[in-house]
């Protein structure tokens, strides 16, 4: 699928020309202790290695996949949304803390607080990989006086990104989390518990 440039800083590549390249899809929840396994794996043993070894050749796309069974998981989503608008090129770092502190999101953790407040501790958590933390919380509160004509389902400042990113994943079809696309299509074969070896022998195998 094609990515919208406004949400360019969920791709991470090296040295890409406007020809055609192999694309790698992540479809990712923020909550999902198997997303989080198969991010780290990426960000740790991967990424690194794809300007030196892979320049021109790949590019990971993170789908920002809600699962709405995790009422919390749309809230993070959000939090990761009003990165992209304030600083795209922070994405990856936000992703990288936001998984590795994912358990303070999960449902027992959150059950007790307001909306408004598990976006303060999200912005927050961007303001410690270096965002101004008011400016993503100003994109993520939900105001409590009714809208124009009345309206009191108002959303917040990236209401409108997270419906283009959930329309964009309902075309795919996909459910489960991870799913992995390469070139478009399900790629079965790659695991959540692939370690950063079996990931670098299966680019050397598939990317050409």
């Amino acid at each position: 699928m094609a990515l919208s440039p406004k949400f360019v800083g969920q791709a991470f590549s090296a040295g890409v020309t406007p020809k055609a390249i192999n694309t790698i899809e992540l479809y990712l929840d923020y909550v999902c202790p198997f997303s989080a396994k198969m991010f780290k794996t990426l960000h740790t043993a991967i990424f690194p290695l794809m300007s030196k070894k892979y320049p021109s050749k790949v590019q990971f796309i993170l789908r920002q996949q809600i699962q709405p069974w995790h009422p919390s998981s749309t809230l993070v989503h959000e939090a990761a949304a009003a990165v992209l608008r304030v600083a795209p090129g922070k994405f990856y770092d936000f992703s990288a803390e936001l998984f590795k502190r994912q358990e303070e999101y999960f449902d027992v953790n959150v059950v007790g607080e307001t909306r408004n407040t598990t976006y303060r501790r999200l912005a927050k958590l961007a303001g410690e990989v270096g965002l101004e933390e008011a400016k993503i919380y100003g994109l993520l509160e939900i105001g409590d006086k009714p809208g124009e004509g009345g309206a009191l389902n108002i959303g917040n400042g990236v209401t409108n990104d997270i419906k283009l990113m959930v329309k964009a994943n309902r075309l795919t079809g996909v459910h489960v989390t991870p799913t992995v696309l390469f070139n478009g299509i399900v790629e079965n074969s790659i695991s959540s518990s692939f370690t950063g070896q079996q990931w670098e022998e299966w680019l050397d195998k598939n990317i050409q």
